[in-house]
């Protein structure tokens, strides 16, 4: 149980993004949100790893390791940024957030070495709810001018379902994520500089690019790692379906909006969903490894 609280945890950091920074990233460029935020997330999390530890030393992973950090951590949000840059925020939301399908998908194929029918109408049944929660209010078109943005946006869901899938299967002895995440500052400082001159940010965009650095990055990492390398991936997949209402929620409860009729139903199909996806794993046949 312990592990899905901590994918819950990881989830709640995503989800509090909006109410915490509001509009205050909007003025920052892909290369400047990297730099700015990614800088943030490798300090906060090497001085929790010195807390934690009681040591000054970084864990090094090996080189199969570190190119999957690379993959997970820096390319999947440099190409998240650029997707949503590109496209408009609705629809590449959208798009963006099929990792969790994708997660549940890829982990049921590899926990019952087949594709269970059952679990990916399940998971198509949640994403459907996402969709419903992000359009709510919006009118979504899809227009073949956002095409570029649309494609990122799905590779996006491709890289962050690959990359939680295989952190479950490989072997790392010790905590990852600071170096992963250390590596991925190092390359967006490289990429900020190649790309200078820069604004001088407002301090409103800082303190939202350092909260997203400590808080939907930093300690996300750190408890997404624990969740995903020890909790069962197909029930993680379909709680992941829960960050688009939660972050509404938390704009509704932080800033006074509305919750709509459309939120509030998007939420009961993903809960529906989850539900149903938990009975579908329960009453499947064999399992690659027991239920926590």
């Amino acid at each position: 149980m312990k592990y899905y609280l901590y994918a819950m945890g990881a989830i709640l950091c995503w989800a509090s993004l909006p109410a915490a920074t509001g509009s205050g990233l909007t003025e920052l460029s892909t290369e400047e949100l990297m730099f700015f935020s990614f800088s943030s997330a490798a300090v906060f999390l090497y001085a929790q790893d010195v807390l934690l530890t009681r040591s000054f030393t970084v864990y090094i992973p090996n080189l199969k390791a570190i190119l999957l950090g690379v993959w997970g951590i820096f390319i999947y949000h440099y190409i998240y940024y650029m997707a949503l840059g590109r496209a408009p925020l609705a629809e590449g939301a959208i798009l963006a957030t099929t990792w969790s399908f994708w997660i549940v998908v890829f982990s049921s194929i590899i926990l019952f070495r087949k594709l269970k029918i059952s679990i990916v109408i399940t998971a198509f049944a949640g994403m459907i709810g996402v969709g419903i929660v992000i359009a709510s209010g919006k009118d979504l078109s899809f227009s073949g001018d956002y095409m570029q943005g649309y494609q990122l946006a799905l590779a996006c869901g491709l890289i962050w379902s690959s990359f939680s899938v295989a952190l479950g299967h490989v072997r790392i002895p010790r905590e990852p994520m600071t170096f992963f995440t250390i590596i991925a500052a190092l390359l967006s400082a490289l990429l900020y500089v190649l790309t200078m001159p820069h604004g001088v940010p407002s301090p409103k965009a800082i303190r939202a690019a350092v909260y997203l650095g400590c808080v939907p990055l930093g300690l996300s990492f750190f408890l997404w790692n624990r969740a995903v390398t020890r909790g069962n991936m197909v029930i993680i997949g379909f709680l992941s379906y829960l960050t688009p209402p939660l972050s509404v929620l938390l704009v509704a409860l932080i800033h006074g909006t509305t919750v709509t009729s459309q939120v509030l139903l998007g939420m009961a199909i993903i809960i529906m969903a989850s539900i149903g996806g938990r009975f579908a794993l329960s009453h499947s046949g064999r399992r690659k490894k027991p239920l926590r």
